[in-house]
């Protein structure tokens, strides 16, 4: 990076330019990415009952990068109001990450109250969802099973999933929800569970392994030749 950094001052070049030459990539015309607003937290990033950890809203639909954080800043703020509506004026405290925090235990019902945020926002038409699972958080290495009851200390236990369920629990959002990103569905070393996993909705949904790979080149390497 710092060769970089200082070939495009000799070249009177910004980074993003230099880079962009050395890929052989057009300099003249670039493209921002789609944000991601993390709207929802739980997983151990907030005190609810919610197991995972972040719900993610995109806005694919919109025509440039300020029109995109327009739209989460309105879903934002809609999502405080239904939030409010459901749960009371004290439902709105917030997770570690500056998402909303309701005291929900069910993924589903999280979900739903987003997808009303979203239509009230009148921008239904433009967004998608995305999630972080952080499945080691509740992932029982012993029992081989995920437990999504795990912050609950009355229902700890009682709603467990191997990887073959917790897969087909997942692809029932991407059903339900117009979900384009799922983050770490599985644990960190449950290796067996992305293939299949990517296989099965990987045409139509990003899978992300942050936890799988953590920049390693080692664990790249074996995704890469896994097919994860």
């Amino acid at each position: 990076m710092a060769i970089c950094r200082a070939a495009a001052a000799c070249k009177n070049q910004t980074l993003y330019q230099r880079v962009a030459e050395l890929s052989g990539k057009p300099t003249d015309k670039f493209v921002l990415p789609v944000p991601a607003f993390n709207v929802i937290n739980g997983g151990s990033h907030a005190g609810n009952g919610l197991p995972v950890q972040e719900f993610m809203i995109l806005p694919v639909g919109a025509s440039s990068f300020r029109e995109a954080i327009q739209i989460g800043a309105e879903v934002y703020h809609n999502l405080k109001k239904v939030i409010q509506e459901k749960y009371g004026q004290d439902a709105t405290n917030v997770g570690d990450e500056g998402g909303f925090a309701p005291n929900v235990l069910e993924s589903d019902e999280a979900l739903q109250v987003l997808m009303t945020a979203i239509e009230k926002s009148g921008h239904a038409a433009k967004v998608k969802l995305g999630t972080d699972v952080a499945a080691s958080e509740f992932y029982d290495a012993k029992e081989k099973k995920y437990d999504l009851y795990w912050k609950d200390k009355d229902k700890k236990g009682q709603k467990l999933m191997s990887t073959a369920e917790l897969a087909e629990y997942f692809k029932g959002w991407t059903e339900k929800y117009p979900m384009v990103s799922i983050e770490d569905p599985f644990d960190q070393d449950d290796w067996d569970g992305y293939k299949p996993f990517t296989a099965a909705i990987g045409d139509k949904v990003q899978v992300v392994g942050d936890d799988l790979l953590v920049t390693n080149p080692k664990r790249i390497g074996k995704a890469v030749e896994d097919g994860d």
